[in-house]
């Protein structure tokens, strides 16, 4: 198993994607890159994000990243939705250089890449949030989401086939 960090606007809608895809074990919502290691006091340059940990031979990261970039606005600086601010920008961390290789990749491959502002960085920092915001929408299903819900739901119960 290999573990991948998404942040892409309020937690709670990334989480409940994500966890819908084939080959993805578990999530954890979080934080990533702040510099203290605590979820209490003032904010410290954190985005919220969602720990990922998926299996290589059943999803790959570039797989995700397609995924990922159907949930967000990957031209948005410090905003997805409604949600605006630092913590709500869109970034792929992880401590695997490959992955960090491969989201750069799969970006620069892309037409519009001269366009993207999604950070690619090494996680320096994870915090995990507070019991509330894990799994949120699947307790809340009518809290505000920054995800259109037929996205959100696109891949429940589904089998992905690949192109």
């Amino acid at each position: 198993m290999e573990t991948i960090y998404f942040a892409g606007g309020c937690l709670w809608g990334v989480q409940a994607f994500i966890k819908t895809l084939k080959g993805v074990v578990s999530t954890e919502a979080g934080r990533a890159n702040g510099t203290t290691n605590t979820i209490y006091g003032e904010y410290d340059g954190y985005a919220e994000c969602v720990k990922t940990v998926f299996d290589p031979k059943i999803v790959s990261v570039p797989q995700l990243m397609d995924y990922f970039f159907e949930i967000i606005d990957p031209y948005s600086i410090n905003r997805q939705g409604n949600d605006v601010g630092k913590k709500y920008r869109t970034g792929v961390y992880s401590e695997n250089r490959s992955h960090l290789d491969a989201a750069l990749d799969y970006i620069a491959k892309r037409d519009d890449s001269d366009r993207i502002v999604v950070e690619v960085l090494p996680l320096t920092n994870y915090v995990r949030s507070a019991d509330e915001h894990q799994d949120r929408l699947d307790r809340y299903p009518n809290d505000y989401c920054h995800i259109p819900k037929q996205i959100l739901n696109k891949y429940k119960n589904q089998t992905v086939k690949w192109a």
